[in-house]
């Protein structure tokens, strides 16, 4: 139970810790996509193929970005999963390991 407890705490951080990445590159887009928008009237044509250029690149990012985002998602699944499995499998050292990580902690925290 307590290990099934830190497996879902720690998939839980690292889930957190990929949806600000993710979230953090989506504003990064709607940024960039509202400075494009904002030259929109230039008749310049070198703002115009900057324009173009970026509008393009910044597509290409947001299907990289879902993609990043899926596999990411499925291999956290996958992770979770195992761990689960590894857990059930070696209650005992399952234990060892989280009270190891939980010494180490302490020491790194106790040094300070």
């Amino acid at each position: 139970m307590m290990m099934r407890k830190i497996n879902s705490a720690i998939s839980k951080a690292s889930n957190k810790a990929v949806d600000e990445l993710i979230s953090e590159y989506k504003a990064l887009i709607e940024d960039a996509e509202a400075l494009i928008e904002a030259t929109e009237g230039h008749v310049d044509d070198a703002i115009k193929t900057v324009r173009s250029k970026a509008l393009k690149t910044l597509a290409a990012t947001k299907e990289s970005i879902a993609n990043f985002e899926g596999v990411v998602i499925d291999k956290a699944k996958s992770a979770a999963k195992d761990t689960d499995n590894f857990v059930h499998r070696n209650p005992w050292e399952s234990v060892g390991v989280a009270a190891g990580l939980g010494l180490i902690v302490g020491l790194f925290i106790r040094g300070r």
